[in-house]
């Protein structure tokens, strides 16, 4: 078997990876001409746990061979970004950009699969826009949704053991995706339709939102009643049938912080939880920001001079590289936005340098500062000990004071 990934990100790349392995001839397609470059030396742009590893195995054989235009297969995998415009609208502009690079490829009994977050009615779309410029097709080619459901940090384990939701546009192409699938994932396959399946994976990561969101207003509540949030959830998860869980600085990734946005925006009267949820989170790294900017004000008036800052974390949740959406790149940067001549020292340790920030090592800039905030819960950060001498403010828990 044949298969083509348009898209090599943090979802395309480990998926292709895991296929070639399992025997599955992959061409990789990207249009970064560094990505294609760095993979076809057996290198991997994203930081994964073990994924070098298996990138150089399968390069080596010659199993994945990335370039920046398809070629002819017989699956098809979109597995590009759903970003959101200004206003949260959907924007499914990269999976037709892959749609209609791959169109000129496709023949009969083909199999052609939508792995990236989309609104409910785009595996439909993408059909029409197939059929509508090879009307040849029509009834002749497999459609399918398969949205992914794996954890940064422990990809490669979960993109083989989890569970899948397949829909397609008709029986036979449910069918066709299941035998793909069944190539590589041990997980049981979940048979729907392409639009149950779309929604099921903006449910899920709206339910997580929400439940995130419940969390996160807790803090604010705790924080105005002088009440510690973490001993309350711990005591209050004591009960059998309650599990709140952490709250943080926000949220963010490409799936909990925009998923939400593609039900509100098709449905803006029904999803009222989902709308609020998305609302609060938002909020929570405004909060984080502003508590911020005070400390340092208050302590400009306490000590008569501007305080050394650590400001620490930059990725969306802990242990990854990922700074997309995220809620800590948001507070770093607002707060030195309203301190423009203050002292800050910007830590992220899963990236080794930032075109927009200076990083410090985690060790030197909790030494050096006298206002730490805690942004991000890396492993990193929870080696350290708590310091009377210094100003904390923990919003995610490391040292849960």
């Amino acid at each position: 078997m044949k298969a083509c990934f348009m898209g090599l990100g943090y979802i395309g790349l480990p998926t292709a990876i895991i296929a070639a392995r399992h025997g599955i001839d992959v061409t990789g397609v990207d249009i970064n001409s560094k990505v294609v470059e760095t993979i076809n030396r057996g290198e991997i742009h994203i930081v994964e746990p073990g994924l070098q590893e298996l990138c150089n195995e399968v390069v080596t054989s010659k199993k994945l061979i990335a370039t920046l235009t398809p070629e002819e297969s017989e699956v098809y995998l979109i597995v590009v970004p759903t970003p959101f415009t200004g206003d949260h609208e959907p924007d499914i502009s990269y999976v037709e950009a892959a749609t209609h690079s791959v169109i000129p490829f496709l023949k009969e009994g083909d199999l052609y699969i939508i792995e990236s977050t989309s609104p409910v009615g785009t595996t439909e779309k993408m059909a029409n826009l197939i059929f509508s410029n090879r009307p040849e097709l029509k009834d002749k080619l497999h459609i399918a949704y398969c949205p992914e459901r794996v954890l940064p940090g422990n990809v490669i384990y979960e993109l083989i053991h989890n569970d899948r939701v397949i829909g397609g546009i008709n029986e036979a192409s449910t069918q066709k995706a299941l035998e793909f699938y069944g190539c590589f994932v041990k997980g049981e396959l979940h048979k729907t339709n392409a639009r149950t399946a779309e929604m099921c994976k903006l449910t899920e990561n709206s339910s997580r939102d929400v439940q995130i969101a419940f969390a996160n207003e807790l803090s604010l509540i705790c924080d105005k009643a002088g009440i510690n949030v973490w001993e309350l959830i711990a005591l209050a998860n004591k009960h059998p049938r309650v599990n709140i869980l952490q709250p943080g600085s926000g949220v963010g990734g490409h799936c909990i912080a925009v998923d939400p946005y593609f039900i509100t925006s098709d449905f803006p009267m029904e999803s009222q939880i989902i709308g609020k949820a998305r609302e609060i989170n938002n909020y929570k790294a405004f909060w984080c920001a502003e508590k911020t900017q005070n400390t340092i004000q208050q302590f400009e008036i306490d000590h008569g001079r501007e305080p050394i800052v650590a400001l620490m974390g930059l990725a969306f949740k802990p242990n990854i590289d990922d700074l997309r959406e995220s809620p800590a790149k948001y507070i770093a940067t607002k707060v030195m936005q309203g301190h423009n001549n203050g002292d800050f020292l910007i830590v992220e340790p899963n990236v080794k340098e930032h075109k927009v920030f200076k990083l410090t090592h985690y060790k030197e800039a909790y030494e050096k500062a006298d206002i730490v905030a805690f942004l991000v819960a890396h492993d990193e950060f929870k080696e350290l000990a708590w310091s009377d001498d210094k100003i904390i403010l923990d919003f995610c828990g490391i040292f849960k004071r």
